[in-house]
């Protein structure tokens, strides 16, 4: 399987992931920590991938390299379908019961707040970390056959699409960072530090929302997060412990994020969606090509 270090951008338009209302409710392992921790997490990728396409795009005016020109465009349109289709599952959350206009409306005046209060540059940098992070989760997700295995395919499917087009750009708006706006060492370290938290915090308070209005008391709640603080932070196979490594390399005055390969599989999903446009079967070779 060749080795790839940084693919081409596509922008895939229009995707159906056949997200509906038989999307069993606890659609991860029937768990509902594990998936309201998923749903949170999604959940604030429409408003986030708004932030990130604003970000970069407060810099297209100076930016010269064609290619750069290009990349900058396929990352907006990726990242403008990315906001469409989890948007039509935050929906689906909001039939559930779930407070999604009132969590939607919290991150939202956040990152308004964070347009507001810091400078261009480093609302990139925030951008640039976050993108490093989202990037990695997907390395996190698709080395491994098990990590998903007790996934609903259709979500699976969903999360392996965007792990996909996180992967080709994820060199974008650091590179916009670092070459056009050339934003200094520190003040990336700060953002990266700033990004995970934000991430962290958007994570656990609306998954424990979310449970909430599941009908869990605040004990049973409390209860379900030290239960799966292996399943989160375990060594080796947590979930976002197994990429701490990884993350932390960003802190390295020299780093790209292109030093760090692209998930092994990559290429059998691009080759089967490329083959059949059906991201069901493109997922199912990612998941079959994985160790």
């Amino acid at each position: 399987m060749t080795k790839i270090t940084q693919p081409e951008i596509e922008a895939r338009k229009d995707i159906d992931f056949g997200l509906d209302e038989n999307i069993p409710r606890y659609w991860h392992s029937s768990d509902p920590f594990k998936t309201r921790i998923h749903d949170a997490l999604q959940s604030t990728f429409p408003e986030g991938e708004r932030y990130f396409i604003s970000s970069v795009r407060a810099f297209r005016d100076k930016i010269t390299d064609p290619q750069l020109i290009h990349e900058v465009k396929e990352f907006t349109v990726q990242e403008a379908q990315h906001g469409i289709a989890h948007t039509k599952y935050n929906n689906l959350l909001e039939k559930q019961g779930m407070p999604m206009e009132r969590l939607l409306a919290e991150h939202k005046d956040k990152t308004k707040e964070d347009e507001r209060k810091w400078s261009p540059e480093y609302n990139l940098a925030i951008t640039a970390a976050a993108e490093h992070f989202t990037a990695l989760l997907a390395d996190t997700y698709f080395t491994n056959k098990e990590t998903t295995a007790s996934m609903h395919p259709k979500m699976r499917a969903l999360f392996a699409w965007h792990a996909i087009e996180e992967m080709e750009h994820r060199s974008v708006a650091f590179n916009v960072m670092k070459d056009v706006a050339k934003v200094g060492y520190w003040k990336r370290a700060t953002a990266m530090v700033h990004a995970t938290k934000i991430i962290s915090h958007f994570m656990f308070h609306f998954a424990d929302q979310m449970l909430e209005a599941d009908g869990f008391t605040k004990w049973q709640r409390r209860k379900m997060f030290i239960k799966n603080i292996p399943w989160l932070y375990g060594p080796r196979k947590g979930l976002f412990s197994s990429f701490t490594p990884n993350l932390l390399r960003y802190f390295k005055p020299s780093f790209h994020p292109e030093d760090i390969p692209v998930v092994h599989n990559y290429g059998e999903w691009v080759k089967s969606y490329d083959a059949t446009g059906n991201p069901h079967q493109a997922c199912h070779a990612l998941i079959a090509a994985a160790y």
